[in-house]
């Protein structure tokens, strides 16, 4: 591609020198993919030449991600496919174009935005040279399934070093103990060898065996052999295992490998990471800072101490799981459960909200919520008193740390450093695709969104982690036209602070798609009569149509009969409430077919401490009253519990209405895993992960959040079709729940992350690269970095 891109500007001078006239007259420093494409679009039609409308040339300018444009010289990035960039530039006289270093791109940048400090002063941070010699993807496709790609990978040095392989399976077997009681193997074993025979002698007695005997039954003659508890719960069970085993010292594959490992009791205490926000099980969601993350967490933990706890019966232990979410203690806890130090998780047996306050240097609590952007200062202090208060709730360490978001990320790092525990990261979304140029223009951000210490954090947490946990493909490598949030933090620069040359490989198998699901017991579809919440139908419409008290509700509906468009999310640019506001407002066909209802924010000012959201309520009531939205738009500034939630979105499908969700960007959406398991039609926006839930016009439909005009259409020409034949509504229904049973489910989540624990847990113990080198220089970039910025915070 690069080579036909030089090629063409040598032996089309011409059009070359029309293409950069035409860019440098935008009089614009910077251009993004759209204006490229814009401009050469536009020229083309202007000029009809046939050079400049070639298809191999619009290929190319559709994949420039970037032009800078300083007179003479024009710079540019081209992204060729996933994780693959080129960097070039063309002097404006004499149109000679050559590629150059991502150095040199990102050392041009930074003297266009305007830094003092010169370019050669800055620090350049590469973690290349550490992956070399770990085993990578090499397909773009198979980016976020590393769990099969280890698992091979595995299987083939256990197949080319067998007696190598034997005594590190061995050894590996011989550590398990849970609470002291010893799992896999009572006695120790000499060799491989010793263990080929005990295993051949156990399944040649279990052969003889009713499969249903359980083990206490068995442990006398097995445990003879040397095998302890942790082969089955039954005879038939304890047969596969072992089976499994003696496949894989015979003959290694892939898939016994990982059905075997799946099985071994490695997992029975946990910790789950998620410092900032009001996290607790009532009342907290739509404040600042917490939403569709906390219900990630407390679902997820749900699942995952089910899945622990069959895991753990299966294979015949007797230990109960236990798990801590570690969070922060509010005092100041505006009427919520926060200032307790420990909750426990309704609907789990030993699941419980571990609370710890943040700290002052001089060890006073800070007793007020603090915004995400300002919670660095006392994340360090915050990892310490973690560690000691949990290593006491469970009795030691814990055997897997999970971090939520990027606080939650840089303190699963801390901890999983000083406590040698295998460490899972979670994002749920890096902000710095939200928000444009923020890495480049950082410090014109700092005062109000400290985003210097949240990216430093972020590069320290996802190198440091054994494994990376993504709901979507996208959310790490992208898609054919828009870079993935992984991907972003490649290569970027913050001018005067450091440039980062190769910040993550996203071809690392640490990279693996696990998509969450919806609540069964809440989120079920509204066909499902006999499970309703009859009892909360008088409340739902009194919400919807009735009169509330000042302050809670906005707008009402005159017209009962319509369907509704149904929007839940919080109130900031992001989830674009605002835009969809503003789409039905601006849509005569959209307001004839439906009402829309919109539950997201405050309805006042005064009754939001978030600048964000303020300002979104302002645009809320300007846009209401432009559009004169007031009989048709219902807009409440309520919280709604997850029982009320559910049946709001199965009495909205009752009256064959639909769900939007606006968002401009959207890591995954759980709003959308919620609509479509109560089988409400969907439409949600194409950036990000709901494309990938959703498939378009088959379970649900794509809108394009940045153009309202196009989305109203679709979704008026939806309605008008079901107006005329009401099936076009059952079909969509109907492919939503089909759609969330076969990929979205919290017992398929629990199942393979499990799996991935134990396969992550495998490798780091048996493999030789424990990138030590990696940390050491994760210590210093933290030290030297990280601690200056979070400090800067603290005294400000």
């Amino acid at each position: 591609m690069i080579e036909s891109l030089i090629q063409f500007a040598q032996s089309h001078r011409e059009a070359t020198y029309l293409l950069l006239r035409r860019l440098f007259a935008e009089s614009r420093t910077y251009l993004l993919q759209s204006d490229l494409v814009r401009i050469h679009d536009s020229l083309c039609r202007e000029t009809e030449r046939a050079d400049l409308a070639d298809a191999a040339l619009r290929s190319v300018v559709c994949r420039m991600e970037e032009a800078i444009l300083v007179e003479p010289w024009a710079y540019f990035t081209i992204r060729e496919s996933v994780a693959t960039w080129h960097y070039l530039r063309i002097h404006f006289e004499q149109l000679a174009l050559e590629p150059i270093e991502v150095a040199d791109y990102l050392r041009f940048k930074e003297a266009c935005a305007d830094v003092d400090l010169p370019p050669e002063e800055t620090l350049e941070i590469d973690f290349g040279p550490f992956n070399r010699e770990f085993p990578k993807l090499k397909d773009a496709r198979s980016i976020g399934q590393g769990m099969t790609f280890l698992n091979r990978q595995l299987a083939s040095r256990l197949f080319s070093t067998p007696a190598e392989a034997e005594g590190e399976l061995l050894r590996f077997l011989s550590l398990h103990a849970i609470d002291g009681q010893s799992l896999m193997l009572q006695t120790r074993f000499d060799s491989g060898k010793d263990l080929r025979g005990a295993l051949r002698q156990g399944l040649a007695w279990l052969e003889w065996q009713d499969p249903s005997k359980p083990w206490a039954e068995c442990s006398e003659t097995l445990r003879k052999l040397g095998f302890a508890a942790g082969w089955g719960d039954t005879a038939g069970r304890i047969d596969e295992t072992m089976s499994l085993l003696q496949d894989i010292l015979e003959a290694p594959a892939a898939a016994a490998l990982e059905a075997f490992l799946a099985r071994i009791p490695m997992i029975s205490r946990l910790l789950i990471l998620s410092p900032h926000g009001y996290f607790g099980q009532a009342n907290v969601l739509g404040r600042p800072d917490t939403g569709g993350q906390v219900v990630y967490i407390l679902d997820q933990a749900r699942a995952l101490e089910r899945e622990m706890r069959e895991r753990l019966v299966r294979q015949g232990v007797e230990v109960e799981p236990k798990i801590l979410i570690a969070t922060r203690l509010i005092p100041d806890a505006q009427g919520t459960t926060c200032y307790q130090r420990l909750e426990k998780v309704a609907g789990c047996r030993n699941t419980w909200i571990l609370r710890v306050p943040f700290r002052k240097t001089n060890g006073e609590i800070v007793p007020q919520w603090i915004s995400r952007f300002a919670v660095w200062p006392y994340l360090e202090r915050f990892s310490r008193d973690v560690e000691h208060e949990v290593l006491g709730e469970l009795g030691g360490r814990p055997d897997m740390i999970i971090g939520n978001y990027s606080d939650g990320n840089l303190v699963a790092s801390l901890l999983g450093r000083r406590l040698g525990v295998t460490q899972c990261n979670i994002a749920h979304a890096l902000e710095k695709t939200k928000y444009l140029y923020s890495a480049l223009y950082w410090r014109h951000n700092e005062e109000r969104y400290h985003f210097a210490c949240q990216y430093t954090a972020d590069l320290i947490a996802m190198n440091s982690a054994d494994f990376i946990i993504t709901s979507t493909h996208q959310e790490i490598a992208g898609t054919a036209n828009t870079i993935g949030q992984y991907e972003s933090y490649c290569r970027y620069t913050m001018p005067g602070l450091y440039r980062v040359l190769n910040g993550i490989e996203l071809y690392d198998p640490k990279f693996n798609i696990v998509s969450p699901g919806a609540d069964a017991e809440v989120y079920f579809p509204y066909s499902e009569t006999d499970r309703r919440l009859r009892g909360l139908w008088p409340e739902i419409e009194a919400l919807i149509y009735g009169e509330q008290p000042p302050g809670l509700a906005r707008g009402s509906l005159t017209d009962k009969a319509k369907p509704l468009i149904f929007s839940l999310a919080r109130l900031d640019c992001i989830k674009n409430l605002t835009g969809l506001i503003d789409c039905f407002g601006a849509s005569p066909r959209l307001r004839r077919y439906a009402n829309l209802l919109v539950i997201g924010g405050s309805i006042s000012q005064e009754g939001s401490d978030d600048y964000e959201e303020r300002a979104q309520i302002q645009r809320m009531h300007e846009l209401m009253d432009h559009h004169r939205l007031d009989e048709e738009v219902r807009w409440l500034g309520v919280r709604l519990d997850k029982n009320m939630s559910g049946e709001l979105y199965r009495y909205v499908a009752d009256g064959r209405g639909i769900f939007v969700q606006p968002a401009l960007f959207e890591a995954f959406g759980l709003t959308v895993i919620e609509a479509m398991a109560s089988g409400l039609p969907t439409f949600a926006t194409c950036h990000g992960g709901p494309s990938e839930i959703i498939q378009h016009k088959r379970s649900g439909f794509h809108i394009d959040p940045n153009d309202g005009v196009a989305t109203a259409d679709v979704i008026a020409d939806f309605l008008e079709h079901c107006a005329a034949n009401p099936r076009e509504w059952d079909r969509i229904s109907t492919g939503a729940l089909a759609r969330i049973e076969q990929r979205y489910t919290w017992k398929i989540y629990a199942e393979r992350l499990m799996t991935l624990a134990r396969i992550f847990g495998f490798w780091k113990y048996v493999s030789d690269l424990e990138r030590q080198e990696t940390r050491r220089y994760l210590d210093m970039f933290y030290h030297l970095q990280f601690r200056p910025l979070a400090r800067a915070i603290q005294h400000e």
